[in-house]
């Protein structure tokens, strides 16, 4: 970074995760949406006009290779962040990865391999990891508001109707990768306890990828979790975490709002609301610029072993379910 401090972030992709970046990069004072990439100039110059850029590239080369660029954040489909990331990383630019971070545990493991042995920064942006609702529910937990939990669930569901992204096996297509990862993300970020055993089923589309799936976990510390997801149907997106006391109900998992605290037989205590926001992404970059100026090569929020933890987990239920993309093989 500059002395001014500003976190100049260059975007690869121009799809929808990237104007919602650019939203929220354009509503930071100490970050911005400096640079965007697109595999046409016509797109990424039409990209940076709607959204006050100062620099458009045609490759996702050119961008990486701006000196100006403290960020290069990959917003393309999962299936395509390996190659571009392994560039940027070769380069020395420090990374911001869209979820789920890779097609794959093994394309996982060599990226971090890869920024370790560069010692170069690099981050999954799970958003969810980075809110303040994650603080908000753990401190619910530790200072014993619901008692002892027991029970977790979780629910994501969108109609998506027949998206290439959704139902192609080269686009890493499935409901697991997309929104999965946020359910078995929620319960990470609140329960770290080894993973006893999972039992999962799927209901697949023609083309072999997972529409809608349920899985059941069953952790060390005595919880049990049923977490559901689905690109076929309009899901509640409820999360659950039930104690012997009382239990949170936190209003959408993809981006709470509100936690509602309930006491012993379900009476209402209070309702917390999170801090307002520009779209929930700018927790994500301002994570990533605090860890920059310090010096470190991932953020405390979504270190890299839990992000290739997580990796590991959708490979084992992707196995399970015969749900393959051509690069697992």
């Amino acid at each position: 970074m500059k002395e001014d401090g500003i976190l100049r972030v260059g975007i690869i992709g121009v799809g929808w995760i990237a104007e919602k970046a650019a939203i929220t990069l354009n509503g930071l004072e100490e970050c911005e949406a400096y640079a965007i990439a697109s595999r046409t100039l016509e797109k990424a110059e039409a990209f940076a006009r709607q959204w006050d850029m100062k620099k458009a590239y045609g490759s996702y080369s050119e961008l990486i290779a701006d000196a100006d660029v403290d960020l290069v954040y990959v917003a393309t489909p999962h299936s395509h962040h390996f190659d571009v990331t392994r560039e940027a990383l070769q380069a020395g630019k420090p990374c911001l990865v869209e979820k789920a971070f890779m097609a794959n545990h093994r394309e996982s493991a060599e990226i971090v391999e890869l920024a370790h042995e560069k010692k170069v920064f690099l981050a999954e942006a799970i958003w969810t990891r980075y809110q303040p609702a994650v603080t908000i529910v753990r401190d619910l937990i530790s200072t014993g508001r619901i008692g002892t939990p027991r029970l977790v669930t979780a629910t994501l569901g969108y109609s998506m109707g027949d998206k290439p992204r959704i139902m192609r096996p080269d686009l890493c297509g499935g409901a697991l990768l997309d929104l999965g990862v946020y359910a078995l993300n929620f319960v990470r970020m609140f329960f770290s306890a080894d993973i006893l055993s999972i039992e999962s089923q799927c209901v697949k589309s023609k083309t072999g990828m997972d529409l809608t799936n349920a899985i059941s976990l069953v952790l060390a510390d005595g919880v049990l979790c049923n977490l559901q997801s689905s690109a076929s149907c309009v899901g509640d997106n409820i999360g659950v975490i039930a104690g012997t006391e009382g239990n949170l109900i936190i209003d959408n998992i993809n981006n709470p709002q509100k936690i509602t605290v309930n006491g012993p037989d379900r009476t209402y205590v209070e309702t917390i609301h999170v801090p307002q926001q520009i779209t929930g992404y700018e927790y994500q970059f301002v994570a990533c610029r605090k860890a920059l100026l310090e010096g470190l090569l991932e953020p405390c929020e979504m270190p890299h072993q839990e992000t290739l933890y997580i990796m590991q987990l959708m490979d084992g239920l992707r196995q399970k379910w015969g749900v393959r993309y051509p690069m697992d093989d």
